[in-house]
């Protein structure tokens, strides 16, 4: 549920507010067959429309849950790095910090970043894994620098937050 520009997910226990001005196409990547395959999208948001061309990287946070049942034999997050990494690879960038522990409020998340170019802009992407009830829910941000990918993951909250209600 997104309201007031904040992702409130009751079922995982997460927000994330998302930059002022960004589009929201949840609905649409919903609807991509590819997509939605294997994990549900619970949150798509763009700093522009992806259809809108510009200078910049068109930054992005997708956040998505999807059964650790599809994995046989997975016990921890970190080990779903390996069919993160293989798309993350696929699209030409590296892995420039292998997985490792990101505790987001207290909460154990396994962090992996990636680094590289799309369209001759850089791009940095930094994945967040957390394992919880059955599913592995993944935290991508895609950012053109250190201090965007900072201010993109600092949106992450775990823990009670009040939904602002515009007043």
């Amino acid at each position: 549920m997104l309201t007031n520009g904040v992702y409130h997910n009751p079922s995982f226990g997460f927000t994330y507010k998302v930059p002022f001005g960004w589009v929201d196409r949840t609905d649409t990547m919903r609807q991509d067959p590819v997509a939605s395959a294997k994990a549900m999208v619970l949150l798509g948001v763009f700093e522009r429309p992806p259809e809108a061309t510009g200078s910049t990287l068109n930054s992005a946070v997708v956040i998505a849950a999807e059964s650790a049942s599809a994995y046989p034999g997975l016990k921890a997050a970190a080990q779903y790095f390996g069919p993160v990494s293989e798309v993350a690879t696929a699209k030409g960038l590296k892995v420039v910090n292998e997985p490792y522990e990101f505790p987001v409020d207290a909460k154990p998340i396994v962090r992996c970043d990636y680094a590289g170019e799309m369209r001759g802009l850089p791009v940095q992407q930094s994945t967040l894994v957390l394992l919880q009830k059955g599913y592995l829910i993944s935290f991508t941000f895609l950012a053109s620098n250190d201090d965007e990918m900072v201010a993109r993951i600092e949106g992450l909250q775990f823990g009670k937050v009040r939904i602002p209600t515009g007043r």
